[in-house]
């Protein structure tokens, strides 16, 4: 295809490579097992885990299992993207600035202010890469700098850090996907740690139940 064939600009180049180190950033984070703690356990058996690192600052992890299948979910979140505001209440807007090759692309995101405002609203301009390893799925991102969308007025500008999202056919239960997603998050402001703490892995949470009932309808023939 002539995308392929089209040499990437020097900007190009650099953001493929921003999202690659997002990539590689949050594997080795998720990699490493120690030191995470339960901050949140539904009773369904998803869970919010987290850990402070001296470099990135508090991270979460959710771990959740979807009952459907890998193709289904990567679908969602890779292909569908732009949809993302019908159906995560804590996410206002996704739109795809610029594609670049067939794995990265340039994303700007307005999030729903939380119950109680106690958050203002936030917008994101992140670099997202999207990569299939066997039968693994990482979709990473990280804040970026885009001329064409400068910070907007009632948006306070978020900065995404190293972010993933790994799904992985459930061993024995291929029809099942394991998602692990890690969140790092400045959401800047003066806002109380405990705060951002609560909201984060709330949103977490939040993600995981609303992502079942959107796959639920699409599954629906």
């Amino acid at each position: 295809s002539r995308l392929e064939e089209k040499p990437f600009s020097e900007m190009e180049m650099s953001y493929i490579q921003q999202g690659e180190e997002a990539l590689q950033k949050s594997l080795s984070i998720l990699g490493n097992q120690d030191g995470w703690k339960t901050e949140t356990e539904v009773e369904n058996g998803d869970k919010v885990l987290s850990k402070v690192l001296p470099d990135v600052g508090k991270v979460f992890r959710l771990e959740v299992v979807v009952d459907q299948p890998l193709d289904a979910v990567y679908s969602e979140l890779v292909d569908n993207m732009e949809q993302m505001g019908d159906w995560n209440p804590n996410v206002k807007e996704v739109k795809i600035l610029q594609r670049i090759g067939k794995d990265t692309v340039i994303t700007h995101e307005k999030a729903a202010a939380p119950p109680g405002n106690i958050v203002g609203p936030r917008d994101f301009v992140s670099v997202r890469c999207s990569k299939r390893r066997g039968s693994t799925c990482v979709l990473a991102g990280m804040a970026t700098q885009y001329g064409a969308v400068p910070e907007q007025e009632g948006f306070v500008r978020a900065e995404n850090g190293p972010t993933c999202m790994l799904l992985r056919p459930l061993p024995g239960r291929p029809s099942h996907t394991k998602l692990t997603w890690l969140l790092s998050i400045d959401l800047k402001g003066w806002l109380p740690k405990t705060i951002i703490n609560q909201v984060l892995a709330q949103t977490q949470v939040d993600f995981a139940k609303h992502l079942r009932q959107r796959l639920v309808r699409t599954a629906a023939p």
